[in-house]
């Protein structure tokens, strides 16, 4: 089941639309056999066991827009060795390699749902329909429940308000910034902690059952 997201105009007017909140519900709970395997995975994803995450994957497995995908793209990204970066980022593949672990071990982490498909995708918020004339990567998720919306980017600023599980719009995203100026979809502004918002065009992964029936890893990609 897809949400829409209600937005009566592209960012202009005093109102843009009602508030809608999207409360994590982890419909894995359904299927106890993707339960046991999202925490098999997670457990070899944990361990940084590269050949066991690439053995649970399925063989054609989305790990890019515009990439070949499979194991050995996924092998590629799990190791990253150096030489296959461009110069400037050579001195970074440690860092860059544990951040690509990290993304999929949180993302693997979060709340899911079953498609019309019987896929299972992951963060829940993916299922969230955003309308055509919003940017999507102008788009984030609040991802818990009443985090402050404060009056300036300051842990001690006045708090306008408490907000839980909504979209927020985010026209000029900080990198390395503390808080972020956000645009709640009824037109409240304020600053919200970066830790708190979840970019709707970030990592999403998705397992899917086999010809045999057994669970896999079958994407997990970023992006629009």
């Amino acid at each position: 089941m897809k949400y829409t997201l209600l937005l009566a105009a592209l960012l202009c007017g005093p109102a843009l639309a009602d508030r809608q909140s999207f409360p994590p519900v982890d419909q894995a709970v359904q299927d106890p056999s993707l339960v046991a395997f999202r925490d098999a995975l997670l457990a070899k994803v944990a361990a940084r066991d590269t050949e066991a995450v690439v053995a649970m994957a399925c063989p054609d497995i989305y790990l890019s827009h515009g990439g070949n995908g499979g194991p050995l793209e996924l092998r590629a990204n799990l190791i990253l060795d150096p030489e296959t970066l461009s110069e400037e980022y050579r001195n970074d593949a440690d860092a860059l390699r544990e951040a690509y672990w990290s993304d999929l071990e949180n993302t693997l982490s979060q709340p899911g749902y079953f498609d019309d498909e019987g896929e299972f995708w992951m963060p829940h918020q993916w299922q969230i329909t955003l309308p055509a004339s919003l940017d999507p990567f102008m788009a984030y998720y609040i991802t818990g429940s009443d985090v402050a919306l404060r009056q300036s980017a300051d842990r001690n600023a006045p708090t306008l308000g408490l907000i839980s599980y909504e979209i927020a719009i985010i026209r000029d995203f900080q990198d390395g910034a503390e808080y972020q100026q956000v645009l709640l979809t009824d037109g409240t502004q304020g600053f919200m902690h970066n830790d708190y918002l979840w970019p709707m065009t970030g990592h999403r992964a998705a397992f899917l059952k086999s010809d045999a029936g057994e669970w896999q890893l079958c994407t997990f990609v970023s992006g629009d």
